[in-house]
């Protein structure tokens, strides 16, 4: 990674979540000065805190235009809750409707913003259990998740056509020994009761927290980033690898029988795709750039993540 001047501002949405609260702190350890866009304006010990509130479109106008680089990871969970009419609209504005709020509160004349960094996911290329290996070319999925994703990836694009670097991480499931979905496999194979899901065969790509921070300050630091980037490791697996492996881990058999895919539709619904299907995706675009991942395999991973 490239040396950065004393003192870039970050500008970080979505800056509380699990994700956001470990960039931070990788961030802060740089020497960069962070700050968090949240509903609440209470400042903490380490980074300052400016309001905005995406329901009634109101936002810290002043302070947006004061920041070299916003990273946008607002959103709520896709995973969190069954995908009601209220949710879907809920997933979307987290999203979307925050990127325009803040497109449309940058000063195009004043703004010293040098590049707007934002998620995406590699729901963008939808569920597809098949040998393809999908690359940042490929078109959007025509589902749910593909349509949001592209949507959000337009959004980060407006940036981009004022003249400013955009860049969008298309991120895998995040691992980590600090919660999320690693977590929620975890309870069963934990129970001594892990099980593939569904058939077991679709894929499930995926990176090391610590790879997905790095990637996000490669992203402020190399100014010939821009576009899409996959944002996963580099090794391919199942699910039903993925839960043998995460048994052999922690020590747990690994022998029940598949869990139905009728039960996952009858315990999530529609969001239960996000479970039954899933794509391999390359990560040979964001390797080309010169990153080299620390966790490329799932051994090493899970290995780092619940050492001890």
């Amino acid at each position: 990674m490239r040396d950065i001047p004393k003192m870039s501002r970050v500008l970080i949405t979505g800056g509380s979540g699990l994700i956001g609260q470990q960039l931070c702190e990788k961030l802060l350890n740089r020497g960069y000065e962070v700050a968090i866009l949240s509903r609440n304006s209470g400042p903490d010990s380490k980074t300052a805190h400016h309001r905005w509130n995406i329901e009634d479109n109101e936002i810290d106008r002043e302070a947006i235009n004061n920041y070299d680089y916003i990273i946008h990871l607002a959103g709520v969970n896709m995973g969190g809750k069954r995908w009601t009419k209220k949710r879907k609209r809920n997933i979307y504005d987290s999203r979307i409707k925050s990127a325009d709020l803040l497109f449309n509160n940058i000063d195009r004349h004043q703004s010293k913003l040098k590049a707007f960094i934002s998620a995406s996911a590699i729901g963008y290329y939808g569920a597809c259990t098949s040998d393809q290996i999908f690359n940042e070319t490929d078109p959007p999925a025509s589902d749910f998740v593909g349509h949001i994703c592209e949507q959000w990836e337009l959004a980060a694009d407006r940036f981009n056509e004022i003249g400013i670097r955009t860049v969008k991480l298309r991120t895998g499931i995040v691992l980590t020994n600090q919660g999320g979905v690693l977590s929620k496999f975890k309870i069963p194979v934990q129970l001594g009761i892990g099980s593939a899901i569904g058939h077991g065969r679709q894929y499930i790509p995926w990176i090391h927290m610590d790879d997905l921070c790095d990637i996000y300050i490669q992203a402020l630091e190399n100014q010939t980033m821009a576009g899409a980037f996959n944002a996963v490791a580099p090794e391919h697996i199942t699910n039903k690898a993925f839960t043998s492996k995460m048994a052999s881990v922690l020590h747990k058999p690994f022998w029940f029988p598949n869990i139905p895919a009728f039960i996952m539709n009858l315990l999530f619904g529609e969001m239960s795709v996000m479970l039954l299907a899933g794509s391999r995706v390359s990560s040979e675009k964001i390797e080309a750039t010169g990153y080299t991942f620390q966790y490329p395999d799932l051994d090493g991973a899970l290995n780092e993540i619940y050492a001890g």
